[in-house]
């Protein structure tokens, strides 16, 4: 297990290495291996980047991120004109029903509403939006359609891996809590364990997959 100190410095090492992050304006600090970035950033996509850059480390067991958007005077934008740019975004992207996203913009923050019927949709309104200019943040709380049936999942499963010309999805079950699927058993190989992890992704109503199967 590595240090708060080691880890520290494979962060700000990290940190350094993705060139989209001006990394000399965010602190670090680690303790039990719970990092907090502070700082100020002159972007939305910039603070993103650095979020997920930290996550790619091994041994951080979680962010607490108090970096501000400080946006440069050229990079300022009124709320109208955000959410007028934010609104074609939606619907220019193929991934997003827009016309079931809701969208409102105070303070150059983004706020999704709405109800949508997969995850990846839910995921794909906020990506659309993550690098706009003038964007200080987004709160992504449009919610997936409820109503998964275990059956449905399988199904999606089932037609994924035959597709690709393998049939042992006897081996895989899967659970159903809510919105939340979970899988466990047995994948014939890597790339069908990922298919099976993304058709019951792709599933109405399901938000999120916890993967336990293992590779036969």
């Amino acid at each position: 297990m590595k240090s708060d100190h080691q880890l520290k410095l494979d962060v700000i090492e990290e940190l350094a290495w993705e060139p989209s992050i001006n990394e000399t304006e965010i602190g670090v600090e680690v303790k039990d291996g719970i990092v907090t970035l502070n700082g100020h950033l002159g972007s939305f996509a910039e603070k993103y980047a650095a979020e997920k850059a930290t996550l790619r480390v091994s041994g951080v067991k979680a962010i607490a991120v108090e970096i501000d958007v400080k946006l440069p005077g050229a990079s300022q934008r009124s709320d109208a004109d955000i959410a007028a740019t934010v609104q074609r975004g939606l619907e220019w992207n193929a991934l997003v029903p827009h016309e079931k996203v809701k969208v409102k913009v105070e303070d150059a923050w983004i706020t999704l509403t709405g109800e949508v019927d997969h995850e990846y949709q839910r995921l794909a309104a906020e990506s659309a939006l993550r690098n706009l200019l003038g964007v200080v943040g987004i709160s992504n709380q449009i919610k997936v359609k409820p109503g998964i049936l275990p059956q449905d999942v399988k199904v999606n499963i089932e037609a994924a891996l035959q597709r690709r010309a393998h049939k042992q999805t006897q081996a895989i079950n899967v659970t159903v809590a809510g919105d939340e699927v979970t899988l466990s058993g047995w994948a014939p190989s890597l790339a069908e364990r990922r298919a099976a992890y993304l058709a019951a992704l792709s599933a109405p109503g399901v938000t999120r997959v916890i993967d336990k199967m293992q590779v036969a």
